[in-house]
């Protein structure tokens, strides 16, 4: 089994490796990690199902390290997509926004508190019962999508177990995030700078750097490009703006 998993586990996070640098854009890049990890789980899950596990303490290995370590990381990528597509616009929307996300994460901290320090501290006296397929106990604090799962790839805990290493990397993505929103915010604090040439010449760089996809890996709309400049450089586009939108 570790062999084989190696093999995915490093194929896997080569893929990613690879769609992190090719594909330019944010949203796309995403879906096509998630599509990467979830032909992963199927080659892994269809191995489980026809090899099956030497031993009791291979099956809770499995559960408990290698299969967690892949559906991190779809839960993490999953997570980043919701968030980015829901984003809003503006400081302190996104600020608001950002600090909203750390508190559902903190939420589901003080719900499965004990598991968290079951987990965190390495314990194993009740391995048997999480981490062991056909073996759940409803006293333990179960997931709802542990009933709709697919017993033979699944057991009680090892889908939270990956949520735990997942809401880790979401929480250093978000907190990342506030940082650099605050630095945003911070440079509202500069000396206003005033465009002096034509509007015309303005909406001509508007245009250009939209075609380039210099801003938010070719995301951003030419709208919000079109009213930042408007903001920052002190300028009322007036007559030009139907040109920029489009109207």
């Amino acid at each position: 089994m570790d062999k084989f998993y190696n093999d995915v586990l490093y194929k896997l996070e080569t893929a990613i490796n690879e769609l992190e640098i090719e594909v330019d854009y944010s949203i796309q890049r995403i879906e096509a990690v998630i599509d990467t990890i979830l032909k992963c789980l199927s080659e892994l899950k269809e191995y489980v199902l026809n090899r099956g596990f030497k031993s009791i303490k291979e099956e809770i290995h499995f559960f408990k390290y290698q299969k967690p370590a892949i559906v991190s990381k779809l839960i993490y990528y999953n997570a980043i997509y919701k968030i980015e597509t829901k984003k809003p616009y503006g400081a302190k929307p996104i600020k608001k926004y950002l600090n909203n996300e750390l508190r559902k994460l903190k939420r589901y901290f003080d719900n499965n508190l004990e598991f968290y320090k079951y987990y965190r501290t390495n314990n194993s006296f009740i391995d048997d019962k999480l981490f062991v397929r056909g073996k759940y106990d409803i006293k333990l604090s179960l997931d709802t999508f542990y009933f709709e799962a697919d017993h033979r790839f699944s057991t009680s805990h090892d889908y939270k177990v990956a949520k735990i290493i997942a809401n880790d990397l979401i929480q250093v993505y978000l907190e990342d995030q506030l940082l650099n929103t605050a630095y945003q915010d911070k440079s509202t604090d500069l000396p206003k700078l005033n465009w002096t040439s034509s509007k015309t010449a303005m909406i001509e760089l508007i245009y250009a750097l939209h075609s380039q996809g210099v801003f938010d890996n070719r995301n951003a709309d030419i709208k919000v490009i079109a009213k930042t400049f408007e903001r920052i450089f002190n300028i009322d586009l007036g007559d030009v703006l139907p040109y920029v939108y489009g109207t």
